[in-house]
């Protein structure tokens, strides 16, 4: 199964605060070992909301543009991974070792963060209504 996994953002990543040389340091050793492992398929970091734009699609044509920032931090994205796992507790292992490593880098943030694990959907997820 792939999941998608969903570092929500935080006060210093919505002010493009970006991380120090420590947590970079670890975070590159995580995503070293996901590659190693056969799991990270994909994961980059998001520019703070201020710099992004929201479109909000309306039935009639009425459709808008919005400009950052946005104002609810705890519903916004600061970066993400796509993982390739066998269980959605697996996931979790993996996550659980990030923690682990940063934490034992002495490099851990300033500020809580959530980290969200969600299903990608697959082609056969859809049975016989959706064609490739």
């Amino acid at each position: 199964m792939r999941v998608m996994v969903l570092m929500k953002a935080d006060k210093n990543s919505e002010t493009g605060q970006l991380p120090d040389e420590k947590l970079l340091a670890a975070m590159g050793k995580f995503n070293e070992e996901l590659v190693n492992a056969g799991i990270m398929l994909a994961g980059e970091g998001l520019h703070p909301s201020s710099r992004g734009k929201r479109v909000k699609l309306s039935p009639g044509g009425k459709s808008k543009v919005m400009d950052g920032p946005f104002t609810e931090a705890k519903e916004l994205i600061a970066g993400f991974w796509i993982w390739k796992v066998k269980s959605l507790e697996e996931a979790a292992d993996w996550v659980l070792r990030m923690a682990e490593i940063v934490r034992d880098s002495g490099a851990e943030p300033d500020v809580e963060s959530e980290i969200e694990i969600r299903q990608v959907f697959e082609l056969e997820d859809f049975g016989g209504t959706c064609t490739p």
